[in-house]
Formats: structure tokens, C-alpha cells, sequence
């Protein structure tokens, strides 16, 4: 069964084909009828140069026509935080099904928004075929991608998407096409409903790695939304980017505040802290929880020293711009890209293992591979259709 029929082979060969859908077909038909039928067909249609059926088979990639080496940007706001790991995968195996280059991974590394036009702006320079950025606020941003879509780059947001007022309503101060990401203002009040679940009216501390950005601001704003009503008094407490600096604010309020009914946080790196922040400072028992799916995160939520992390899926936010890039300019821009709510769940001790797998679409390897999907039946999540 693994000989590969020599019809099969000799059509791989003759078409040149790539390792694409095609020919993984043939190749999975060896010995078959069908698979020699077809390696027949594209053989005879390929004998007269007139032929469109040779033209395409010889010029695609997959089942693509075959493009230009279209380059994508992909401008972010902190290029080194462990986040954004699945998401440079997602966009490299999108790159690598389509058969164009790996798009450029350029931004800041502390959510400087100078920096982040500085690198829009050198893309429009480099003719870009597509930029990918994240909002973190709406001013700055106005101009540079007004200047890419004026030169007819198309671009989309991702992750964050400008700024989003007390009220959810979205504010976009720039004329993207799209936006890939968690609905964050929901996702926040999300956060409200559970601190609520979990505590009585009192202090609650939220910490925060950048007051005011667009990515993490309106997660504060949805969970306030909830529980300020309600009589909660709601910390917004500053962590900074700095990882030891991060500890150690959380360390430092926590003292200060022993009779705080829960601790919680709106970014990855706030979230990885909070459970080592409680150890250090006899507080362990306080519920706590927050966002994301870095490994530390992962790790306390096994051990129950954390109580609960909200997913956005960050694979899919490199995977599908990249795909939505291709399909802008591969069709002439008539495939327009719609915004694209990339999930809101919540992930606990009792679901941990469907999260913490080793797999590349989780950033804890590059191995690429297949996860089979867990057994029983399938469930929306409730925090997505929840209003």
C-alpha cells in the first residue's frame, strides 16, 4: 500500500506539482483505480500546451493560482511577550499553506504607540501587501493607516482594536477593514459576572499592565460596569510591563489591602503573577483568576492556585489576518474581511486538559501536528453568546 503507482508518480513529476491538497489527493490514493484515473487525466490534459488545464496545473500553489510573494506585516504592541506565540505560528502556517512568504513581525516591545506607527509607516515605504496591527488606542493610529489604505495596502486589527467607551460601544478612530479578536468590553463584563459569583460586595483588586490601552482597558470598564452597581469597590491597580515589576505592585497592594475579597487581573502577564503575589503574601485563599494561556497561568490553575483564566485564542489571531490578506488580494479586493470574534471562554481545573495540550496552536511547541478534538458532545461556550 505505501508503493506509489507510477502513473501517480509520473504525474507528480511531469506538473511539478508542490506539496499541496493535489497531491497529498494522489498520493493517498496509491494503488487505487481512481488515483491512476486521475494522475491519467491531468497527464493527457497536460500534453497539449493549449491546454487551461495545464496551465493551472502547473502554476499553482495548492489549489491557488500562484500569486506574487505577497509580504504581510504584522504590527504589534509588545513583539516579545509569550502571548503572542500562537499567534506568530498562526500566521506562519497560514503563510505556508498559501504558499507565500512568512509575514514580518515588527511593533514594540512595551506598547509604544511612536514605535508601532514607525513600523506601519515603514511598511507602507516597503509596499506591503497587507498590515495586521494592533489598535492600542485610536489617536495615534488615524493617520498611518489612513496613509496605507490611501496607498491601497489593506488593513486590519487585531487583538485590540482602538478605543471602546464606558459603554462597549466600539469608538474606531481609523479606517481599518477589520478586526480579529475577543470582544473585549464583553469580556470584561464576563469577568464581572464571575467575581461576582465568587465574592460579596467589598474591595476587589484588578490589576492592569497599562492603564488606558485599548487592549486590556475596556476588560477594566466591562467588569466595573458590573459590580460597581452593586456595591463593590473596584481597585484598577497598575502592574507595568516589567515582570518583576509586576510582582511586585501586586505584592505591595495585597499588603496593604489584607481585607480585599479577590484579586484579578485583564492581561496574561497580571494573570501569571497573581497566584505566587497571594502565596507571598498569606493570601491564598482569596479567589482570584484573570486572562489568557501563558504556561505559568496554566500551570497555577492545575495546581488550584488559580481559579479561572478567559481564553481569546491567539492562534487564530495570526492565522486568520493572514488569510483574510490573501483573500483581499487575491480577488481583486472584492473578498472584503468581516470582523471576527476570536472566542471568550473560560477555562478552569475541571476543563484544563482540553487547553493544555502540547501543540503549537497553544505556543508550548513548534511541532506541527494534529490534536483529535476532545470526545462527547460540543457545547458553545456561554461567555460568547452572552450579552
Amino acid at each position: 500500500m505505501d508503493r506509489v503507482d507510477p502513473k501517480v508518480d509520473e504525474a507528480i513529476e511531469t506538473l511539478n506539482m508542490k506539496d499541496g491538497p493535489s497531491r497529498r489527493k494522489l498520493l493517498k490514493g496509491t494503488g487505487l483505480v481512481s488515483a491512476t484515473a486521475a494522475a491519467s487525466a491531468l497527464l493527457a490534459a497536460c500534453s497539449s500546451s493549449s491546454s487551461p488545464a495545464s496551465a493551472a496545473a502547473k502554476d499553482t500553489a495548492g489549489n491557488f493560482p500562484k500569486t506574487p510573494a505577497w509580504q504581510f506585516w504584522f504590527v504589534n504592541h509588545v513583539t516579545t511577550n509569550t502571548f503572542f506565540t500562537p499567534t506568530q505560528y498562526g500566521f506562519a502556517d497560514a503563510a505556508a499553506i498559501l504558499d507565500i512568504p512568512v509575514p514580518k513581525w515588527t511593533g514594540s516591545t512595551n506598547s509604544v504607540a511612536s514605535q508601532m506607527v514607525a513600523q506601519i509607516n515603514a511598511a507602507v515605504s516597503a509596499k506591503a501587501a497587507g498590515i495586521a496591527t494592533t489598535l492600542i488606542n485610536s489617536s495615534s493610529f488615524t493617520t498611518p493607516v489612513g496613509n496605507a489604505m490611501s496607498a491601497g495596502i489593506p488593513v486590519l486589527s487585531y487583538n485590540a482594536d482602538g478605543v471602546v467607551s464606558k459603554s462597549g460601544v466600539p469608538d474606531i478612530g481609523c479606517n481599518r477593514l477589520a478586526y480579529v479578536g475577543q470582544a473585549l468590553f464583553t469580556s470584561g463584563q464576563q469577568l464581572g459576572e464571575r467575581i461576582k459569583s465568587l465574592t460579596t460586595p467589598g474591595e476587589v483588586a484588578i490589576f492592569i499592565e497599562t492603564p488606558g490601552t485599548a487592549n486590556i482597558q475596556p476588560r477594566f470598564d466591562g467588569a466595573n460596569s458590573i459590580l460597581s452597581p452593586l456595591g463593590y469597590k473596584v481597585a484598577e491597580i497598575t502592574t507595568t510591563t516589567v515582570p518583576a515589576t509586576i510582582l511586585a505592585n501586586e505584592k505591595a497592594y495585597l499588603l496593604a489591602h489584607k481585607s480585599v475579597k479577590g484579586a484579578f487581573a485583564v492581561d496574561s502577564t497580571s494573570t501569571s503573577f497573581l497566584a505566587q503575589a497571594l502565596s507571598e503574601t498569606g493570601l491564598s485563599h482569596l479567589p482570584n483568576g484573570g486572562f489568557d494561556t501563558v504556561p505559568q497561568t496554566l500551570t497555577n490553575i492545575k495546581a488550584g492556585t488559580t481559579g479561572f483564566t478567559i481564553y481569546q485564542d491567539p492562534y487564530l489571531q495570526g492565522f486568520l489576518p493572514t488569510l483574510y490578506m490573501y483573500l483581499y488580494n487575491i480577488s481583486g479586493g472584492t473578498l472584503v474581511p468581516s470582523d471576527t470574534d476570536t472566542g471568550l471562554s473560560f477555562i478552569t481545573k475541571s476543563n484544563l486538559t482540553q487547553y493544555n495540550v502540547a501543540s503549537r496552536y497553544q505556543g508550548s511547541t513548534t511541532a506541527q501536528k494534529y490534536v483529535p478534538r476532545p470526545s462527547g458532545a460540543i457545547s458553545n461556550p456561554p461567555a460568547t453568546t452572552s450579552t
